[in-house]
């Protein structure tokens, strides 16, 4: 399994959410990740989410870094994509833990971390040095090869089931992946 870890140094200046989205954006494509999956959807928006955070609520530099665990089935030849996990991290040097909370209707502040907690597959934080570490990570749901592969069954707004020749065979049990598999926008969109 193949393991890249980048890093971009954030400066404690609003514009810096935007400069570090696009440069996640370039190294998704690096790495094999389209921009139109919805992991990448969800990854941008947890950027942006966790750097503002770093931005807003310490006013020091920071450092974004990604880890990309698993390699893109095309790179190796093989047909689908392939399943693993990207991390991200945010490392601040605030020592403040960060204080997750339900934010009221009409705030307009205040729903950072609830969408973390809500978008991604794991999440947390750790101290680091003088400051701390936010970190989360999204699973890539490996997709079938087009063709022998497996069958894919999809209904808008339901779960998709794809079920291996195996699973099909009653050998293994069948992987199930909802339609918000990477936390997915249609949850962002409602928010």
């Amino acid at each position: 399994m193949q393991v890249l870890q980048v890093q971009l140094e954030i400066r404690p200046d609003p514009a810096e959410v935007g400069r570090a989205r696009r440069w996640v954006r370039s190294r998704l494509a690096g790495s094999g990740v389209s921009d139109d999956e919805p992991l990448a959807e969800t990854l941008i928006l947890l950027v942006s989410e966790l750097v503002t955070n770093a931005v807003v609520h310490t006013g020091r530099p920071a450092v974004l870094r990604l880890t990309f665990k698993g390699v893109c089935a095309a790179q190796t030849g093989a047909q689908g994509v392939a399943g693993g996990t990207v991390r991200l991290e945010v490392v601040d040097l605030s020592a403040c833990p960060p204080a997750p909370r339900h934010a009221e209707r009409d705030e307009t502040n205040g729903r950072g971390l609830e969408l973390v907690d809500g978008l991604a597959d794991r999440w947390g934080w750790s101290p680091e040095g003088v400051g701390k570490r936010i970190w989360c990570e999204l699973d890539r749901c490996p997709a079938p090869a087009p063709c022998g592969g497996g069958n894919a069954v999809a209904a808008p707004g339901v779960a998709a089931a794809v079920v291996s020749a195996a699973a099909a065979a009653g050998t293994a049990a069948a992987t199930t992946v909802t339609a918000s598999a990477y936390g997915g926008m249609a949850a962002y969109e409602a928010v």
